[in-house]
């Protein structure tokens, strides 16, 4: 239970950042997210995990940002138990395989204009982060899915929704948006190389 914790905490806020720093980047989607935070919610009260599924937007900005930026690059390692062949390569028995989810989540014959970040390509789409859209598997796939997603998802979209209703937020001294480091450090998980620091006001 320690570990699950620990795993779910750390890359939840490491996607949280991850989403902030997209949004910023893209002031029209982050006011699209705040907009409809405030028409389903308001300001009179917090968020409640009971509101996330008022806010499709929030979820889709959420959901691209996984594919953009999934917070563990090569997934669990897996092992063949027989050989067989994908692609007309030969994967002898017993190997073992990583699966490159950041490559996946950018690759063009699945995703349109897939270096964009454009959320709208999750609204009314039925694909998922669960496992069963290969295209789409920041959290892995079958017996070997990450077993925090549940709490991952709650976690990260109640903390965006939380930080982003009562505030609109903009980068520090002026800086326009094309100027934010989105270098990305891969590592056993995938981090922004500068971390990112954002003014809230009440405007």
């Amino acid at each position: 239970m320690v570990e699950l914790l620990m795993a779910g905490s750390d890359t939840s806020a490491i996607t949280t950042e991850w989403v902030m720093a997209e949004l910023l980047l893209n002031p029209h989607e982050l006011q699209k997210v705040r907009e409809e935070i405030l028409q389903q919610i308001g300001i009179e009260r917090p968020v409640k995990e009971s509101d996330i599924e008022k806010l499709p937007y929030l979820q889709a900005a959420v959901k691209e940002t996984m594919r953009l930026h999934p917070t563990v690059s090569l997934l669990l390692p897996h092992k063949a138990q027989n050989d067989v062949e994908v692609l007309g390569y030969i994967v002898p028995k017993n190997s073992q395989v990583s699966v490159n989810a950041w490559a996946i989540g950018r690759d063009p014959k699945s995703w349109e204009k897939p270096l964009k970040f454009l959320p709208e390509r999750f609204i009314k789409s039925s694909v998922d982060y669960k496992g069963r859209d290969f295209e789409f598997i920041p959290f892995g796939a079958g017996r070997r899915i990450c077993p925090g997603m549940p709490l991952a998802i709650r976690m990260v979209n109640l903390m965006l929704a939380s930080i982003i209703q009562p505030f609109s937020w903009k980068l520090p001294d002026g800086m326009a948006p094309e100027k934010l480091d989105m270098e990305e450090q891969f590592g056993v998980n995938v981090r922004k190389v500068v971390p990112l620091v954002a003014i809230p006001s009440m405007e």
